[in-house]
């Protein structure tokens, strides 16, 4: 493992590919939860159903006990941006439900994040989560080597502002990862190009965009995790794990690496 200034963990290959093994169950667990996902589910059944996938993939749930969290799996609702807490809330009909999941595998983190209908939607609630994954992908396929984070933070940034009005959360961000779920470098879903630390190969980031369809102004519940926006407006999180390889990038949490996405946004694609 190697290192270099700012606390940042560069990864040797090997690591990478420990990574992706963890990434991998991230993105199977979140398939599994797509699936399964339904009105009158609680979010303490996903939850579960979440521990238990994990954990038969060999893996162990990063979310569980970090800081005291009680949950496998964030599930946020509706107007609950990030970090909502599972338990005996009914998904209803027409909610939007934001899932979070982390594995760590041999000690290796994954991270990513998806928003799921719960059936029909209205059409701003649908293109709020269509503008939001669609600016995760646009912040990854901005990432070069000798780039900076930054870079990563202005496309996101650009691809929401270019699709109407939009609330981009600026307190909470994405961030390294590796031997541990959050290291540095924070990684903002907004600001100006050419800042912050350079894209080197080694450095693993989890972009991760939030955004609403009203306020980037936030409130945390009595819980102390449950992030609402102020003026109850609806919310959108996708999120993945990605790496720079010599060939291009690699979405270690994507299930073909992120291929797809990127070769359709002319991104060269890094993956094994």
């Amino acid at each position: 493992m190697g290192w270099r200034g700012h606390g940042i963990e560069l990864k040797s290959p090997e690591q990478i590919e420990q990574m992706r093994r963890a990434g991998v169950v991230v993105a199977r667990t979140l398939e599994m939860l797509r699936e399964i996902a339904r009105p009158g589910m609680t979010t303490a059944e996903l939850d579960a159903a979440a521990e238990t996938h994990i954990r038969q993939l060999g893996a162990t749930p990063s979310f569980l006990g970090y800081h005291g969290f009680t949950g496998t799996i964030c599930v946020s609702v509706n107007d609950q941006v990030v970090h909502g807490v599972p338990g005996s809330r009914i998904l209803a009909e027409g909610d939007v439900v934001s899932i979070d999941c982390g594995a760590i595998l041999e000690g290796w983190h994954g991270d990513a994040a998806i928003t799921v209908a719960m059936g029909e939607v209205s059409d701003d609630v649908d293109a709020l989560m269509r503008t939001t994954e669609a600016a995760l992908w646009a912040g990854i396929a901005a990432a070069r080597l000798g780039g900076r984070v930054s870079d990563i933070s202005h496309a996101v940034e650009t691809y929401v502002r270019g699709q109407g009005s939009y609330g981009i959360l600026e307190d909470y961000t994405g961030h390294g990862i590796g031997s541990a779920m959050h290291q540095p470098p924070d990684v903002p879903n907004v600001g100006r190009a050419g800042r912050g630390p350079k894209l080197v190969a080694g450095l693993v980031l989890a972009v991760e965009p939030m955004i609403t369809l009203g306020t980037d102004e936030t409130d945390l519940l009595d819980d102390d995790w449950t992030v609402v926006t102020t003026d109850g407006s609806w919310a959108a999180h996708y999120e993945h794990t990605f790496t720079l390889m010599p060939e291009g990038a690699w979405v270690l949490t994507s299930l073909d690496g992120g291929k797809a996405d990127l070769e359709a946004l002319g991104v060269p694609y890094g993956g094994r």
